[in-house]
């Protein structure tokens, strides 16, 4: 069973977290490297390097421990991928934007992935655990 949210200040832990990565995505100037891990307060291994502007992301399923997985169109073609971009944080909630494998094969080991046109809302009291994978830049997001 998951924990529940805190209905006092309708924050959950996993909201909290996901904020500190809306707000990494969104800033625009550099940190020193002095932490790892999901709310380290930079993107990218080191505030020197290629300026990163996704900490894309897997949700698992509280019930189950299974993946979430979303579906996408990318250039008329369908598919389905466990990996995200958090683009909102409300409470509980959040919008996420599902991310591709790039089909440009000579890109894909300086940007693996690319932003589709799906987005989703989730409830963040179903999710039992996140793993951010490691950050990356995304054109158009």
């Amino acid at each position: 069973m998951c924990p529940e949210e805190n209905k006092q200040n309708n924050e959950c832990c996993l909201g909290t977290i996901l904020k500190v990565i809306v707000t990494l995505q969104n800033r625009s100037e550099k940190f020193d490297c002095l932490a790892e891990g999901c709310d380290r307060p930079f993107l990218g291994p080191t505030p020197t390097t290629v300026c990163f502007n996704t900490r894309p992301i897997n949700l698992f399923r509280c019930a189950d421990g299974c993946l979430w997985t979303m579906p996408y169109t990318l250039n008329g073609i369908p598919g389905n991928s466990s990996v995200f971009r958090v683009e909102n944080v409300e409470g509980c909630c959040a919008t996420c934007r599902v991310l591709a494998v790039n089909p440009d094969t000579a890109a894909a080991d300086c940007a693996p992935y690319v932003g589709t046109d799906s987005f989703f809302t989730i409830n963040l009291n179903c999710v039992g655990a996140l793993k951010c994978l490691p950050d990356t830049f995304i054109n158009c997001v």
